[in-house]
């Protein structure tokens, strides 16, 4: 179901920094991070069967990522939730024009939460199209600290409380200073404690829930093992540089590489290094 937090304006050195854990099958063919080879100016992972993607940037800094909203009842016929990011960042409108132009679309998609930002404009905008039947919601995002999981921004649900009180903690370590991914997503984003019963959302199984309310997630299914495939922690800092770490299953074998780029500037070229 994917959960993500990020920092938003709200660091000295980070206007963006984001953590996200993404929650599929491990059987749907997924490719990891990279640049894509039809669309050069974006990088993310990708659904290699919808060919959609869960979190991705652009080289200007656009930034777009989403979670899908826990329901009883999807629809099959539904289009993929994975093309929304990719629709924005391929667009070039701002943020809120982007979330504008969804009103008449958004009903054909199964339940989704939406952020979309842009680094350069300072502008990030919150989309969802749940409540099913009512109109879509559009917010601008305040700067601070948010989780997004799979009800509404900033919803106290058990493991979205947890990943920000884990969060608090651990970057007080830091201060003022540079946050290292590969640390801060081993301490905090692997984390496996579930909520009580008492306190789930009772909106599907029970089971269901209880199984889905850690933070990292594993559980078999009868279509095969279901949870956490890969966390990722993107950071753009106010210099341009951008870090894209991803630690991801490959082969039933966890795997780590990191993309850095640069956005360009009037003054400065992009330049992209890849160490794996």
């Amino acid at each position: 179901m994917c959960i993500a937090l990020f920092l938003w304006q709200a660091h000295p050195l980070y206007p963006f920094f984001l953590l996200s854990n993404r929650d599929e099958y491990h059987n749907r063919p997924t490719k990891a991070v990279s640049w894509w080879e039809d669309c050069d100016d974006i990088v993310g992972g990708r659904d290699e069967i919808a060919m959609g993607t869960w979190l991705a940037s652009s080289r200007e800094g656009r930034v777009a990522f989403l979670t899908n909203v826990l329901e009883l009842h999807t629809l099959p016929e539904a289009k993929s939730r994975g093309e929304l990011p990719l629709l924005f960042l391929k667009s070039g409108k701002h943020p809120q024009e982007f979330a504008e132009s969804l009103k008449r679309e958004a009903h054909y998609y199964n339940g989704f939460n939406l952020i979309v930002a842009d680094i350069s404009t300072k502008s990030m905008m919150y989309i969802s199209n749940r409540p099913k039947g009512q109109p879509i919601t559009i917010q601008e995002v305040p700067s601070g600290l948010h989780v997004l999981s799979n009800d509404k921004l900033d919803s106290p649900w058990h493991k979205a409380k947890r990943l920000e009180s884990n969060f608090k903690k651990e970057i007080a370590k830091y201060g003022k200073e540079e946050i290292p991914a590969k640390e801060v997503i081993e301490n905090v984003m692997k984390d496996r404690v579930k909520a009580e019963k008492s306190v789930l959302p009772h909106i599907c199984s029970l089971e269901w829930e209880y199984n889905l309310s850690s933070i990292f997630v594993e559980v078999d299914t009868p279509l095969g093992l279901y949870g956490t495939r890969s966390s990722a922690a993107l950071s753009i800092r106010s210099s341009g540089e951008v870090s894209f770490y991803e630690l991801y299953l490959d082969d039933n074998k966890w795997k780590e590489h990191v993309i850095d780029f640069y956005i360009p500037q009037k003054t400065m070229c992009p330049r992209q290094f890849i160490k794996s």
